[in-house]
């Protein structure tokens, strides 16, 4: 009889953990649209977010072909057009939006005006930073205390427009779900920009560099981190501003030693040579203990980061 009943039970609550784990599932299982998910790290985000279960939709102009086959919806749209978002969007809800795209106040605008979504992930950047330092974190830049100025991507610096994109969101549409994800330089073996690049070719070939901050110490991301960390949040308890970084930093000569200890060439550093891509960056290194409070630990950037340069070595 004890036998028997025990038997019911385990089958009970089996049943029941069936239930509770699909219904779990079902739960975490969203309906989310990618803006910027056909280009560097935003592919990473997307392959996560298909990993997870998610219903993916990818906005797109419909210029370039991607390789995610059926896995995923499309919508093709104009980003910097309100139009075009406002026929693509109407009708439509998302549990959440990422977008990777929006650079200023206008952006927001456009889209925010006519999106219906639970939670709206702005990439942001470390840039809205005034005065970047050591352990430099989120309340360090505050987007109430500043003016507003409804404005595009060309009227201001890289800057000033992702300040403005970060006044929007808390001054106009504060009652929206958000989070601004702030990241510092993004750089990876599907890096379009080629900045990392330029140092490892031009070490090589011997051309002169202007570099202006040679010995200053810098934070990076890893590509597939920084798209990794957007997909995380998707579900999270959240709202407000969040730093992403690879814990540690190095300098330029770092780099460039490393080069030339790999390769046998000597680096031209020269006022009359091309300007370097990270010429300006004040040294910094970037907090990111709210990330790791959320779950999320990034990996030590010392760990990959001559692994790529190695990369661009062998190109």
């Amino acid at each position: 009889m004890e036998a028997a009943k025990s038997q019911l039970y385990r089958n009970f609550a089996s049943k029941h953990w069936i239930d509770f784990s699909l219904s779990n599932k079902l739960k975490l299982s969203m309906n989310i649209l990618v803006l910027g998910g056909t280009r560097f790290f935003g592919i990473h985000t997307v392959n996560e977010l298909l990993k997870s279960g998610h219903k993916v939709t990818i906005a797109t102009r419909g210029n370039s072909s991607d390789s995610y086959g059926e896995k995923v919806n499309r919508l093709v749209l104009e980003r910097t057009n309100a139009e075009s978002l406002k026929n693509a969007l109407s009708g439509r809800h998302f549990d959440v939006v990422i977008d990777k795209i929006a650079y200023s106040s206008n952006d927001i605008r456009k889209l925010l005006d006519v999106l219906d979504c639970d939670k709206y992930i702005y990439m942001s950047s470390t840039a809205v930073y005034d005065k970047k330092h050591f352990d430099t974190k989120e309340s360090e830049f505050d987007p109430l205390s500043k003016e507003l100025i409804w404005c595009d991507r060309p009227d201001f610096s890289y800057n000033e427009v992702k300040r403005q994109a970060e006044c929007a969101l808390w001054q106009k549409y504060s009652d929206q779900n958000f989070i601004a994800v702030r990241y510092p330089y993004v750089i990876g073996k599907d890096d379009y920009t080629n900045r990392l690049q330029f140092y490892v070719e031009h070490v090589i070939h011997s051309i002169p560099m202007n570099i202006d901050n040679l010995d200053r110490q810098m934070s990076f991301i890893r590509s597939d981190e920084a798209g990794s960390f957007m997909a995380f949040l998707v579900n999270k308890d959240f709202k407000g501003a969040i730093n992403g970084a690879s814990n540690g930093t190095i300098t330029i000569r770092q780099i460039i030693n490393y080069i030339e200890s790999k390769t046998g060439s000597k680096a031209i550093i020269s006022s009359e040579g091309e300007n370097a891509p990270y010429n300006g960056e004040v040294e910094h290194s970037i907090n990111t203990e709210k990330a790791l409070k959320l779950g999320f630990n990034f990996s030590n950037l010392s760990e990959w980061i001559y692994e790529l340069v190695d990369y661009f070595i062998k190109k």
